[in-house]
């Protein structure tokens, strides 16, 4: 039977591909990439020229059973992602899942991996962690997603665009804690890496003032009975309502409304922020 190797490749220094990895790539039968342009050029930096041929989310259910019938030669397989771990929200799962049922080795080669990078070097507790990938765009699912990381006991590591961290760091702010730590890593092992470390709030702020670029990982700490915002009985929702359907007739974003109500009557913005999305239509 035939063997799949799993190769982790960097995911930016090409010095952090591992001897054995690099070992692997050199000496497969074939490489299935989920872009061959990328592979190349870690290729290239090896010195290696194996075939190689794509396998990524819309051709991996067509490429699978030729990739069996390799297998059943005998050949060595290695199937690489753009960067990173394979299958960690990147293609594979199938093709894995079909290897195994057919009886043949499937290898890990362990390496880079941006959701241990981040959670290592976050600041936050490592010993307990949920990996919940891209968080839904929108619909029940995204708030079914925010209301899950809103009750994680422990650290929970995502990624997100560049382009929508800000409203993910404003929703989880409103639907939780906003003394709740995070860590955002961008472009890690590259040249510009960076790390913020802070509250939901100080992101929050942060990200308003200087909107990130590159990719991102987002840790975030999990929730617990003494940082968490309970509703304290006396909250005036009258007051909120009304000065909240005010904002909203407006124009005004909800959580902004939320963010400005809350200031005013120094009420908790979590349950500002519930209040008025019962008041939209």
């Amino acid at each position: 039977m035939g063997t799949l190797y799993l190769v982790s490749t960097p995911i930016g220094n090409l010095g952090d591909l591992s001897v054995r990895a690099g070992q692997v790539l050199g000496g497969v039968d074939l490489v299935l990439a989920e872009d061959t342009r990328r592979s190349r050029v870690l290729l290239d930096h090896l010195g290696v020229t194996p075939p190689m041929v794509s396998l990524h989310e819309h051709n991996e259910e067509g490429r699978k059973g030729e990739v069996l019938k390799r297998l059943r030669r005998g050949d060595e397989l290695a199937l690489v992602t753009d960067a990173g771990t394979p299958l960690v929200s990147d293609p594979g799962r199938r093709l894995v899942y079909a290897a195994i049922q057919d009886g043949h080795r499937v290898v890990p080669i362990p390496g880079p991996s941006a959701v241990l990078a981040a959670l290592v070097a976050s600041g936050l507790p490592a010993d307990r962690f949920t990996f919940l990938g891209f968080p839904p765009r929108k619909g029940p699912e995204r708030r079914e997603f925010l209301a899950r990381m809103g009750e994680a006991e422990g650290t929970v590591v995502l990624f997100e665009s560049p382009e929508r961290l800000h409203a993910l760091l404003e929703a989880l702010g409103n639907g939780s804690s906003w003394s709740r730590r995070v860590a955002v890593a961008r472009e890690l092992t590259k040249v510009h890496e960076e790390f913020f470390r802070g509250t939901l709030e100080e992101a929050v702020r942060y990200y308003e003032q200087s909107p990130p670029r590159g990719e991102v990982t987002l840790v975030v700490e999990g929730a617990s009975p003494a940082s968490s915002e309970e509703d304290p009985e006396d909250v005036d929702e009258e007051a909120i309502r009304a000065l909240a359907r005010s904002a909203l007739d407006r124009g005004l974003r909800p959580s902004q409304v939320a963010r400005d109500v809350a200031r005013r009557l120094h009420a908790p913005r979590n349950a500002v922020y519930r209040i008025v999305q019962s008041l939209e239509p």
